[in-house]
């Protein structure tokens, strides 16, 4: 994120909130756990400053927190990213981790998609009295059916 030079005295905690995605409640958890260090406050006001570093820190955690990372992980990101290219493996592995945790979910995610596609067809075959629509919406939503005890999902 290249900061503008108006704030380079740092953004304010509601700037950084619309910027970041995160509420102002979540910035202050985030520092109150240490995942942004220390942020400097305004010597007149006392109000938090997000400079420039930490502003780019807040939206990698943004991004990190949008693809599902848990705190957890942000934080192993970060003691990491400390680390520099001596933590390259270890980086490969947390976010290789990260991106598999993601395909089950958008798989369990079709999966739902599939159940509720194949319910409004069977419903929309009933509207329409069309009673072969209806025996395939049945089978298809059975399939689905059976794709959720596969993988042991009770949704």
């Amino acid at each position: 994120m290249a900061v503008s030079r108006e704030h380079a005295a740092g953004l304010t905690i509601q700037e950084m909130a619309y910027q970041s995605g995160f509420s102002e409640p979540t910035l202050r958890y985030y520092e109150k756990i240490g995942l942004l260090g220390t942020v400097a406050r305004d010597e007149s006001s006392g109000h938090r400053r997000y400079g420039p570093q930490t502003a780019e820190r807040v939206l990698a955690l943004s991004c990190l927190r949008s693809a599902g990372m848990t705190v957890t992980g942000m934080r192993r990101y970060l003691d990491l990213r400390a680390q520099g290219d001596a933590a390259a493996a270890a980086q490969h592995e947390l976010f290789a981790a990260q991106a598999d945790r993601l395909a089950a979910e958008i798989g369990e995610l079709q999966l739902r998609l599939a159940y509720l596609r194949g319910k409004a067809d069977l419903w929309d075959a009933r509207v329409r009295k069309d009673v072969d629509a209806e025996k395939q919406a049945i089978d298809d939503v059975t399939r689905v059916i059976d794709g959720f005890a596969e993988r042991g999902t009770s949704r």
